[in-house]
């Protein structure tokens, strides 16, 4: 069950990274201009179900994953501090972010949310990718 479950989280980051990119091109495009609403909202939509799915995947992999330790000493290893503390803290405040975003954005709907929301967004996207294990920052992760 592990395995299946660490493949589908990292796969699923590039299809969440896509729709990020995809969100913050077309808000940053039409953050000044009256542009068509229904594009932005299934943008931004399909941002937050992606982080949603991501967010469930990631819970239940940080209780089985055997790179989440809980002993006395995890914080002291800076592998095993990541996946206890960082990456997970990093994570739910981005998805937070997202969600905090797109909930103001639908009560208002109007263009200078569109701005509040491209920065909501953009500022979960960065903090996403500090904290995706990639393989040059943390041993032991992969690209996949």
């Amino acid at each position: 069950m592990y395995i299946p479950l660490l493949k589908s989280h990292s796969g699923l980051r590039w299809l969440l990274l896509a729709s990020f990119v995809l969100t913050l091109v077309y808000l940053f495009r039409m953050s000044d201009a009256a542009g068509n609403q229904k594009k932005i909202k299934f943008l931004a939509l399909t941002t937050l179900i992606i982080s949603h799915i991501q967010i469930l995947l990631g819970l239940t992999l940080y209780f089985i994953s055997p790179k989440v330790v809980f002993v006395a000493g995890a914080m002291k290893d800076s592998v095993q501090r990541f996946f206890l503390v960082e990456h997970i803290s990093l994570m739910l405040i981005a998805v937070i972010l997202i969600t905090i975003g797109y909930a103001r954005w639908k009560r208002t709907n109007r263009l200078e949310a569109n701005r509040k929301l491209f920065w909501y967004y953009f500022i979960s996207f960065l903090l996403i990718l500090l904290s995706i294990p990639w393989p040059f920052r943390i041993a032991g992760s992969s690209w996949f």
